[in-house]
């Protein structure tokens, strides 16, 4: 079994989202500790628009989907473990807390 070093979850927002988006994050840092990146205000790597990125240790992943489920304020969250393999964890072992949207893979290549 493949080893999972931790999870992101990146909250997806548009430029009318950045104040629900920033709330989001402290949240999930203050109730799990997660680790909080900086807001990308545009396309970044392979999402499709502005994104967050939290990280969150393997044991509070659990709490930490079910409380998003309920409280992610209408934001979509792309959900992946880090594995080493980023292209699988970008496509293949994702999670969409909302609607899921298109990524550019290509720049994992």
């Amino acid at each position: 079994m493949t080893k999972i070093l931790n999870f992101h979850a990146h909250i997806y927002f548009d430029a009318d989202e950045i104040g629900a988006a920033r709330a989001l994050a402290a949240q999930a840092q203050e109730r799990f500790g997660a680790a909080v990146g900086r807001l990308h205000e545009r396309p970044v790597g392979p999402h499709p628009r502005g994104s967050c990125q939290l990280t969150l240790a393997p044991e509070r992943f659990g709490d930490f989907a079910r409380w998003a489920m309920l409280h992610r304020r209408g934001l979509t969250l792309f959900v992946h473990p880090t594995t080493g393999d980023e292209r699988a964890d970008h496509s293949d072992h994702v999670l969409w807390f909302g609607p899921s949207e298109t990524l550019d893979l290509s720049v994992l290549d």
